[in-house]
């Protein structure tokens, strides 16, 4: 299945800010013929390669089969925060799964914070610390003391600092909100820096690469002792265990978990440097998003450009100019930038689920399955890469933890998910913009 966009070249990085700061990439050797691995990881992002750098560090041998280029896809393409816990917080979860439970997860989710800074220290990519969450509302704004006094209480979690309207306008240099919390736990980090630092640590412990090899068919094993057989468009990779690594890029591969995993695009701009202009913009360098259904968040980079994403759609089309799309989010939050120029403008295919919790599965005799990160992937899909490689080792307490958690399949299954998803977001659209 072709899954490139309207301004995507075949083999090519899209042109973002990240792809033009990491410069040329040499890239992998494509799969050709008939080849042989342990286990075979469908997608080069972060679950992907993380998966395959700890089954490589186990000794088993491992090749990832990548469409297009390593970090191709949302892994190479996002706002670049690592966040804490999971993507819903521990009051949901308490209140849907019970206590131990959720304290289960959101020991996990600190789990990936810790390893996505161990493994980006190792690779050498940078990780700044904070975000900041911009609440709309006074309820937001109690809801999120709540919360930081709940974590600090019940969870040992004491790093995150409510703010008032005052103090959050001064973390953020901006008025539109009404106050909310500052988490310096988590983080931020050049996104397609670390993906492309995770692919050099797998690679240095043995993995095989190959990218611009399309995975189009998998032949899952049906008996003990027989491989799986996957087919690209020039190769065969027999081996005898499937990773299914691809989130919001899976395609066909697999229709159960297709219907659970619903891809949507969202969209970022980049301003020209600022320079000594504007320095109450982020003066802590932490990153930011706020409370709305459909997301806005931020950050400075190291040349001080404001990375701002808003926006999203759920045809698999982007829009022609993006640069329009995203533009009057960030003027609703830093109107003085009205007159900086703006020099990028991508977009990005990210998956959700129906309860915005990842879907871990097991679709087929030794295969493994995990996605639908929902906007919280950077720390998740490397933790879930590291979970589903212990699991092929024996070890499955991490991964069976995440899989507990139910994932319904979206109205409609896989062929009519994208129509009604639509409907919903225009109305959580309208919502946002009427404050609701």
């Amino acid at each position: 299945m072709n899954l490139l966009h309207l301004n995507d070249r075949p083999g090519e990085y899209p042109p973002s800010l990240y792809a033009a700061q990491s410069g040329s990439q040499p890239g992998f050797t494509p799969l050709q013929g008939e080849a042989r691995a342990d286990v075979a990881v469908i997608g080069g992002g972060y679950t992907g390669l993380s998966a395959a750098l700890h089954l490589a560090r186990r000794g088993l041998s491992v090749s990832v089969l990548e469409g297009q280029r390593v970090g191709f896809g949302a892994s190479g393409r996002n706002g670049g925060q690592i966040g804490s816990g999971q993507r819903q917080e521990v009051d949901w979860l308490e209140a849907q799964l019970g206590r131990d439970t959720a304290r289960r997860l959101w020991n996990l989710g600190e789990e990936a914070k810790a390893l996505t800074r161990a493994l980006a220290t190792e690779a050498g990519v940078p990780v700044r610390n904070g975000i900041a969450h911009a609440c709309r509302t006074a309820a937001e704004v109690d809801h999120a003391s709540h919360m930081a006094e709940h974590l600090a209480g019940h969870y040992g979690y004491d790093r995150v600092r409510p703010l008032n309207r005052e103090g959050l306008a001064e973390v953020l240099g901006s008025t539109a909100y009404v106050g909310g919390d500052l988490d310096m736990g988590a983080g931020h980090v050049q996104p397609l820096a670390l993906a492309l630092g995770l692919a050099r640590l797998a690679q240095a412990a043995g993995t095989t690469i190959h990218d611009r090899s399309e995975v189009m068919r998998i032949d899952h094993a049906t008996r003990a002792g027989e491989a799986s057989r996957i087919h690209t468009g020039a190769g065969v990779l027999r081996a005898d265990h499937v990773i299914l690594a691809c989130n919001g890029y899976l395609g066909g591969l697999d229709r159960g978990i297709a219907a659970r995993v619903m891809p949507i695009n969202n969209y970022i701009v980049a301003t020209e440097p600022l320079g000594n202009t504007h320095p109450e913009i982020l003066p802590g360098n932490n990153a930011a998003a706020d409370t709305k259904f459909v997301v806005n968040y931020w950050r400075l980079d190291d040349e001080r450009r404001l990375v701002f994403g808003g926006g999203e759609t759920a045809t698999y089309r982007f829009p022609r100019d993006i640069f329009a799309v995203v533009r009057p989010h960030l003027l609703s939050v830093y109107p003085q930038l009205r007159d900086v120029g703006l020099t990028h403008a991508w977009g990005g295919t990210l998956a959700i689920t129906m309860n915005r919790m990842p879907c871990f599965a097991r679709p087929a005799p030794n295969c493994l399955s995990a996605s639908g990160y929902s906007g919280h992937g950077v720390a998740l899909a490397t933790l879930a890469g590291r979970l589903m490689a212990e699991a092929v080792a024996g070890q499955a307490e991490g991964f069976d933890a995440m899989a507990a958690v139910p994932t319904r399949p979206f109205p409609g299954g896989a062929m009519l998910r994208a129509p009604l998803l639509v409907a919903g977001m225009a109305w959580f659209g309208l919502r946002d913009r009427l404050g609701f």
